[in-house]
């Protein structure tokens, strides 16, 4: 019984030793290109997304973005975000630029911002950048991510080809839908039109035969009084 119960410990020993050594569950993360085309007088996220490629290791980072006008051919240094914070680094972007990605945690994996009041002079290429730290158990593994964002800044809204085609596609199932019913209800005019003539002729035939019949036995009762 000794015997049975020590093994029976030493089972739920090992159980719980690998139940605290199994990985940690974090949540997916796609990397999704950012839009590129803004609104002048409204706001815009700027995506910039950079998954570890291993999600059980530890790992921190911090971000910069940097910001090149069209027709220009230096960048300039717009946005850090660490454990202190954001920071907004450049006097145009002042109060315009809120953060939009990985809250709570300094392992940033989505390092989005939020361009308040868009304006014809923001259009230009952005540059996101991940400074990220991944710690195993004997040492640190430091990785730069890369990524590039060319925004158009436009008057209105353009539309996309899915929404031309998909408003084209609408008005041609409602009109084929309006032909056809039009050809039912001339289908069935004409089907109920026959049908009226052909009750019309049944009731004719019916009424000759009835007065056919009524003369015949006329004729037949004169005949019997002779």
């Amino acid at each position: 019984a000794e015997a049975a119960a020590n093994l029976q410990q030493n089972g739920l020993q090992r159980n719980k030793t690998r139940c605290c050594s199994a990985p940690r569950c974090d949540g997916a993360c796609a990397e999704v290109d950012s839009d590129t085309e803004a609104v002048a007088g409204r706001g815009f996220k700027l995506g910039c997304i950079s998954c570890k490629r291993r999600s059980e290791v530890e790992g921190s980072a911090t971000v910069e973005w940097y910001f090149r006008p069209d027709g220009e051919s230096d960048f300039v240094h717009i946005y850090s975000y660490n454990e202190n914070g954001p920071t907004i680094e450049h006097n145009f972007f002042e109060d315009r630029i809120d953060w939009n990605g990985s809250k709570r945690s300094n392992d940033i994996q989505d390092a989005s911002i939020y361009v308040l009041n868009v304006t014809f002079n923001d259009s230009g290429t952005y540059r996101c950048f991940f400074y990220r730290t991944l710690t195993y158990e004997n040492y640190e593994y430091f990785d730069t991510v890369d990524k590039v964002v060319h925004l158009t800044v436009v008057a209105k809204a353009t539309r996309g080809t899915a929404s031309i085609v998909s408003e084209v596609m609408m008005y041609v199932s409602i009109i084929g839908l309006q032909v056809w019913l039009l050809i039912e209800m001339i289908y069935c005019y004409r089907k109920i039109a026959a049908a009226g003539e052909e009750a019309l002729r049944e009731a004719a035939n019916a009424e000759y035969l009835a007065i056919a019949s009524e003369s015949k036995d006329n004729c037949a009762g004169v005949q019997v009084g002779e």
